[in-house]
């Protein structure tokens, strides 16, 4: 992982503590949070104020994130928006955590210069030892405050002013007058300047856990189920109509075509299709002779023609498919049929546009792995366990690519493969009769039960 990790490419764009002022806001946080304490001066955080360095040396990489639900933050900047969330264990906390940063900004802002800001993703659940239980998640709270309760007190302040100004006789009361002038000398001129946070609920129904062997949830579909990565034996009797091991590709494909979850890359509006598949094969490539000692290193896309012609007996049958479509696409050759049961029909979807488009390019990440930069865009804990397994030679290639082809312009990337903004310059359409089949059996052929 050493080369990852100096490349940037693992624990990168984390939050650097290394002020005593920083330190010191930070262990008070965290004393209010868990009842401990680190004594180091210096170390990084993630979005959610979570430090590997303080895991390490508290023996306890769950320290705000105990059992794995409502995990904790610690907010010692608003820069912490834009900085990873390590060790997830549902999809959706990244995305909550920055949209709360977001939306509270200006407030976070004046908050966090004189302390921290420590809170909780809440939901109903505390224990996940049964698999029904989350079921129960339906919506995640946000509790936040100050470590010295700023802004409790400052509600507090609130309904004394509020009090002080409505009630009948309250200029008189001098109890009332002298509590106002205490919570005033903690809070500020809250009239002015108000000390507040949006209340803020997210809805959670649709999401990826990484409890029991990894978990995909669609509950808000017409026909809601459940894809296991570990397989569905030990998942008991779950609350919802379908459940499928990751192995049982067809009836996986079946379920994302009836939900109108996919749609074929060379349908796809906004990318140019024919590019993402050669690319696609490059990485197939790459996985096919890592380990037959052919160097990879610096290969032009010439090179790579070459390797493929060369080496075209030891490439995988999804390479061959994926030339097919290629070829289709770009020379007008036969319309290939990939089945669902073809190792290659998953590479050649994406998510379609709708609101669980991430979560769906996810699963087809874990579906896909030979597609490296799918699976560390969209699915990084599953790129890095699968990332220690690789030959040198693959990770080289690997590092090589994602910090020269990738991370170079990581924006215009993941619209290239996944944006609908623009249309593309030159549309690849199947033949007037392909349309109506496609229609009529799905997008490469009858998904077979």
């Amino acid at each position: 992982m050493k080369r990852l990790i100096t490349s940037g490419l693992m624990f990168g764009n984390l939050i650097h503590v290394d002020s005593p002022a920083l330190v010191e806001r930070y262990n008070r946080a965290l004393k209010h949070l868990t009842g401990k304490q680190t004594g180091l001066t210096d170390f990084y955080i993630d979005i959610s104020g979570y430090s590997p360095e303080v895991g390490d040396e508290l023996d306890d990489p769950l320290y705000l994130n105990h059992a794995g639900v409502n995990r904790q933050f610690i907010l010692l900047t608003t820069a912490q928006k834009t900085a990873p969330l390590l060790d997830a264990k549902f999809s959706t906390s990244r995305g909550i955590l920055r949209q709360f940063i977001e939306e509270n900004e200006p407030a976070l802002f004046a908050l966090t210069a004189r302390d921290a800001v420590a809170g909780e993703l809440v939901n109903s659940v505390f224990d996940m030892s049964d698999p029904k239980r989350l079921f129960d998640i339906r919506r995640i709270v946000i509790e936040a405050d100050t470590t010295n309760g700023r802004i409790r007190r400052a509600a507090e302040l609130d309904q004394k002013v509020s009090r002080f100004l409505n009630e009948e006789d309250a200029w008189f009361d001098d109890v009332l007058i002298a509590e106002m002038i205490g919570l005033a000398g903690e809070t500020g001129d809250i009239v002015r300047n108000p000390v507040s946070l949006k209340k803020m609920e997210f809805e959670q129904r649709d999401f990826w856990t990484a409890h029991f062997g990894g978990l995909y949830l669609f509950q808000d579909l017409e026909l809601p189920g459940v894809i296991a990565s570990a397989g569905k034996e030990g998942l008991g009797d779950l609350p919802i109509e379908y459940v499928f091991g990751l192995e049982e590709r067809n009836r996986i494909a079946n379920f994302l075509d009836l939900n109108g979850l996919v749609e074929p890359i060379v349908k796809a509006r906004g990318i140019d299709a024919s590019a993402v598949l050669r690319q696609k094969m490059d990485f197939m490539m790459v996985d096919a002779l890592a380990d037959a000692g052919v160097d990879l290193a610096g290969r032009s896309r010439t090179d790579m023609r070459r390797l493929a012609r060369t080496h075209a007996s030891q490439l995988p049958e999804e390479f061959h498919a994926l030339a097919a479509l290629l070829n289709w696409a770009e020379s007008g050759g036969k319309w290939p049929t990939i089945a669902s049961d073809s190792p290659a029909y998953f590479y050649t979807l994406r998510a379609s546009g709708h609101k669980d488009a991430d979560l769906v390019n996810m699963l087809l990440a874990e579906l896909a792995p030979k597609d490296f930069r799918q699976l560390f865009i969209c699915h990084k804990e599953l790129f890095y366990r699968r990332y220690a397994g690789w030959s040198d030679t693959k990770k080289a290639y690997v590092v090589e690519y994602l910090l020269n082809e990738y991370q170079v312009d990581k924006v215009g990337a993941r619209k290239a493969l996944f944006g609908r903004d623009a249309p593309m310059e030159e549309e690849i359409k199947p033949e007037p009769d392909m349309d109506q089949l496609i229609e009529l059996v799905g997008p490469w052929g009858p998904v077979r039960r």
